[in-house]
């Protein structure tokens, strides 16, 4: 029989192929097959050379394709012929360091079924050990510190290893090979419980039972996790909760909820296949989900929402204390109001003074703050509203990122102020932070830009260009600006809504132009005012403005958003005038107190900017539906509207219709078309007189709305829509039109892999920044 050709290759697999157990995967696939070579993982994600039979050699590159370990991602491979060297046995080499990075370790993942089972078993070692790990779960990007991702660039350097974990570590064959944060109670971090002062009170098991305990009797326990700390209280606990909102300043916005299994996720709220999915992921993220009429938490915990954000343990220390629980408990981010997640104990200690009554803490270091992801189902589909733990740091791959086809230079894209996250774009790629938060404190700003230079630290990157919204006093426009001039890098300005619909466009790798229906609170528009209701015609390069709603006031700027009645003030003003205005909020105290002085601002129009903003119609219907005067937070008045419609919607009968908008051609120069939202106003106002219910006001207008788009679409003859922008979190406006431009005829597009809200502008302004870099 002919002996089989040996062949040779040099492969090099990008892609999340560290820290997953990727190597002893090649090793055991290599020794299967009799595969001679070597694997080591590389700056730009793992390295290999194969050498065998060529049909071995073959099958191998397929199986690393093909039965890669779940938590792996292959992004790409390149493969380059070598001469034979006449090796014979398959090996592990030390990591090399050199060459252009790309970030290939993986999220944060949740616990597996095989460290959840030792973690249950009396006769293993690490039996009830908070900080067991192996190479398909665990902490991974909360802990590095430089690449690539060996234990010596991770916070775990300083915990030498037992020689039992040792064993474990250097063994190919063993699932700890090469698990970077092993641990064990012989050799790793210890869990401590700490008073209001610092001082430790217990230790170990003992520290975990006393701050049950704590939670049990109506305290409130700050948690060190996995990415920051959170803030548990009894979520069965009305005073508890309460106290929690009192002491966090935060008195409307709903928590999140740590249930001890799915199991008992069902027994408060309803959950789809695709929801348990999410929930059991490696993800493990927080999933809104609609709560059921007993669910057993109490109504403080959502106030008054009909959804819960819902989630199971997803470390062994959540698992511990779930078990000792034996019931959900609020678990929300550990920091005040504005401010970002605290990740230090010491600084704990300090920013959670007054709120938490002690702090569950260890000493295993969190390299970066990682926030819970929020997540909700659409259609079977997952909609990411917010992008953190469990999300991060995934790459977006752009197929084809500049028009001339070649590839990006390096891109520093800052995002905007609320929501706030930032991204690195070079080569093929663009990298986004985890969620960031919003920028309106000193502390936020500080984290803000301990991320920038972190980002560039670990991927080695100098960026050439830099990019950021237009609105000049946004504290990221003017740290883009500072950071142009020290480092003589251009700056590119990216209108705000523009940024939103490139970065569904690059989701979704989409080339030409689209048309772009941008929804959000606001944003600086090219004219000087705030957009917000916009219809672009948009690619890349560029866009021009095909529709806007038309304009009307915010009385007092930014007090108008948290105070919907203003809102609703400026449309009635603009409707009816002064008059009809205060004839239809005669009856509202607020409107009793400050209308005169709302009215001096609107006649003068001082401190009252013009806006086309959609989330702000929505704010003025929700007050005068009777749904929200006043906001606490951003986007109440439009979720009380959205759940509104939605219970509306159960009943609905077939023949009804949206309100009208009166859609006419605009003689100006910025766009061709103007929504007039007034015969909507009427009609909501002639009902309302009526005695129509709040919840059919609510749908009526979301059919409005997805008649509008329709309408617009239409107008703009192009066959692909892209649906982007804060108000499509709004579920139901987002699947209504969907349906209504699928029955049309057009191809929908929406957010699959970042938020549809402002943790997306990063992303959409790296890609419109590398198109007009690239044109030059």
């Amino acid at each position: 029989m002919k002996q089989e050709t040996v062949v040779r290759l040099r492969v090099t697999v990008e892609g999340t192929v560290q820290g997953v157990g990727f190597r002893p995967f090649t090793f055991r696939v290599a020794q299967q097959l009799g595969v001679a070579g070597w694997i080591t993982n590389s700056s730009r994600g793992a390295l290999l050379e194969l050498e065998g039979p060529v049909g071995a050699v073959e099958t191998f590159l397929v199986r690393l394709q093909t039965e890669a370990p779940a938590t792996a991602k292959v992004d790409r491979l390149t493969v380059e012929p070598a001469s034979p060297m006449g090796e014979t046995v398959f090996g592990i080499r030390d990591s090399e360091g050199a060459g252009a990075r790309r970030l290939v370790v993986p999220p944060d993942l949740a616990i597996c079924a095989d460290c959840l089972r030792e973690l249950s078993d009396p006769m293993d070692r690490r039996y009830r050990y908070p900080f067991l790990t192996c190479t398909q779960c665990g902490p991974r990007v909360s802990l590095i510190t430089d690449i690539p991702y060996d234990r010596a660039n991770t916070t775990m350097s300083r915990f030498e290893l037992c020689m039992s974990c040792r064993v474990e570590y250097e063994d190919p064959t063993n699932r700890r090979f090469h698990a970077e944060p092993i641990a064990c109670p012989a050799c790793g971090p210890r869990l401590a419980l700490w008073d209001v002062q610092g001082h430790e009170v217990a230790r170990e098991q003992e520290a975990l039972q006393q701050a049950c305990e704590i939670i049990r009797q109506g305290g409130i326990v700050a948690v060190k996790g996995i990415g920051g700390f959170q803030l548990w209280v009894d979520a069965r606990s009305d005073t508890a909760v309460q106290r929690l909102r009192l002491r966090k300043t935060r008195p409307d916005k709903p928590f999140a909820v740590l249930f001890p299994s799915v199991s008992a996720v069902r027994e408060s709220c309803r959950v789809a296949p695709e929801e348990e999915v999410l929930l059991l992921s490696p993800g493990a993220p927080i999933v809104l989900l609609r709560q059921r009429n007993h669910s057993g938490l109490v109504q403080s915990v959502s106030s008054n929402t009909p959804f819960v954000g819902a989630m199971v343990p997803s470390s062994p220390l959540h698992h511990l204390l779930m078990t000792e629980l034996q019931g959900p408990a609020v678990a929300t981010s550990g920091n005040r109001s504005d401010e970002p997640i605290v990740i230090d104990e010491q600084e704990a200690l300090v920013r959670l003074a007054g709120i938490a009554d002690a702090f569950l803490v260890h000493d295993r270091a969190i390299a970066r703050p990682v926030d819970d992801s929020i997540v909700r189902v659409v259609e079977g589909e997952t909609l990411i509203l917010r992008r953190a733990r469990g999300y991060v740091p995934r790459s977006i791959r752009v197929q084809a990122p500049l028009t001339n086809g070649s590839a990006m230079v390096p891109i520093l894209a800052v995002g905007g102020h609320l929501k706030n996250t930032i991204a690195l774009a070079y080569g093929d790629r663009v990298m986004l932070s985890q969620h960031l938060g919003d920028l309106s404190t000193l502390e936020a700003f500080e984290a803000f830009r301990r991320a920038v230079d972190d980002l560039q630290r670990l991927l080695a990157v100098q960026p050439q260009v830099v990019a950021c919204d237009l609105h000049p006093d946004y504290r990221s426009t003017i740290f883009a600006q500072e950071f142009a001039e020290r480092h003589a890098v251009p700056p590119v300005r990216v209108q705000h809504h523009h940024a939103h619909v490139a970065s569904c466009m690059a989701e979704h790798n989409l080339d030409g132009e689209v048309l772009g229906v941008a929804w959000d609170g606001g944003g600086s528009g090219s004219d000087g005012t705030i957009w917000g209701g916009e219809f672009l015609i948009a690619g890349y390069p560029g866009f021009r403005r095909l529709a806007h709603l038309r304009p009307f006031r915010l009385p007092g700027g930014e007090a108008a958003m948290r105070k919907p009645w203003r809102c609703a003030f400026s449309v009635l003003w603009e409707t009816y005038g002064e008059k009809g205005a205060v004839e239809a909020c005669a009856a509202r105290q607020s409107v009793k107190k400050e209308g005169d002085a709302l009215a001096a601002l609107l006649h003068r129009g001082i401190a009252s900017p013009w806006t086309t903003s959609m989330g702000r119609l929505f704010d003025a219907v929700s007050s005068i539906a009777g749904l929200c005067d006043e906001a606490s937070f951003e986007g109440q008045a439009a979720m009380a509207l959205e759940f509104a419609a939605e219970r509306y919607e159960k009943n609905v009968p077939g023949d009804e219709t949206g309100y009208p908008f009166a859609v006419m051609r605009n003689d100006g120069n910025q766009a061709m078309w103007v929504a007039d939202w007034r015969p909507l106003i009427e009609s909501l106002i002639k009902e309302r007189r009526e005695g129509s219910s709040s919840e059919r006001i609510a749908y009526r207008f979301h059919l409005a709305l997805v008649d509008l788009i329709g309408q617009i679409a239409e107008h703009a003859t192009l066959p692909r829509v892209v649906l982007t922008g804060g108000c499509f979190q709004n579920v139901l406006l987002l699947r209504l039109a969907r349906r209504r431009l699928a029955r049309a005829g057009f191809t929908v597009y929406s957010h699959r892999q970042v938020p549809p809200n402002d943790g997306g502008l990063s992303l959409g302004q790296a890609i419109v920044a590398a198109h007009r870099s690239g044109e030059k």
